[in-house]
């Protein structure tokens, strides 16, 4: 089994020539909107444990990259007035390297005769249009995948076991299946591909970083079920 690991919201920056786009409103890319909060730096210290790994620290809201290149929120209300050739160049620059690297690296393990687990680290804005989110991690998969759905029933037990207190939900605050990058991988590798997607609430996140204990506890979780389990249950 190889262990990639990916970021896709990990950071807010924008290059110099494209900063004009959110003149009226830096303060957006510092927001929920702007980042997943948090998200790199618990990328950072799961980041050992992984074969592969890459993050990328452009803000979503230039060029998402977790969104298939057909999707309607590819480019956001910031972005989405630049021209045709702007656009090709995001895609091409950023959107396409990312994307790229990761898939390449997959197709090379799964060629090699491994299983690949792929974790896309992410985290969500406690309250969306003033609805409380009630969850704490949420974890992401593909209900008709058997191996995804039996990775995520053992990775609970282990969050569980550490922190009984915490809630964890699946497929909440997002289905595992909609429009996103495991989604768009499940269908380029039909089998020995396990993509799943973790969500952190950021009422745990602070200037940016991850509350260390629930940052050390999904670390030892995913450590028992890569290296004491040997995930052997999947």
């Amino acid at each position: 089994m190889k262990i990639v690991l990916t970021c896709e919201h990990g950071g807010n920056e924008v290059p110099v020539h494209q900063q004009h786009l959110f003149s009226l409103n830096k303060q957006i890319l510092h927001t929920h909107k702007g980042l997943d909060l948090g998200a790199l730096d618990l990328f950072n210290q799961l980041k050992p444990l992984a074969d592969f790994s890459i993050a990328s620290t452009t803000s979503r809201l230039l060029i998402e990259l977790n969104r298939s290149l057909h999707h309607k929120n590819l480019f956001s209300d910031y972005s989405k007035t630049i021209s045709t050739s702007e656009k090709k160049e995001l895609i091409a620059s950023y959107y396409l390297v990312y994307r790229n690297e990761v898939e390449n690296s997959i197709r090379s393990y799964i060629k090699e005769g491994n299983e690949v687990l792929h974790i896309s680290v992410h985290s969500f804005t406690p309250i969306l249009n003033s609805i409380e989110r009630n969850c704490d991690i949420g974890l992401l998969y593909d209900s008709s995948h058997t191996k995804e759905k039996a990775f995520c029933n053992l990775l609970k037990k282990k969050i569980l076991a550490q922190n009984p207190l915490l809630n964890v939900r699946y497929n909440y605050p997002y289905l595992g299946k909609m429009d996103g990058f495991t989604t768009y991988l499940r269908k380029q590798f039909i089998s020995n591909y396990i993509g799943i997607e973790l969500e952190v609430n950021q009422k745990y996140v602070r200037e940016n970083k991850l509350d260390v204990e629930i940052c050390e506890m999904l670390v030892s979780s995913f450590e028992g079920l890569f290296f004491s389990d040997g995930i052997s249950d999947l």
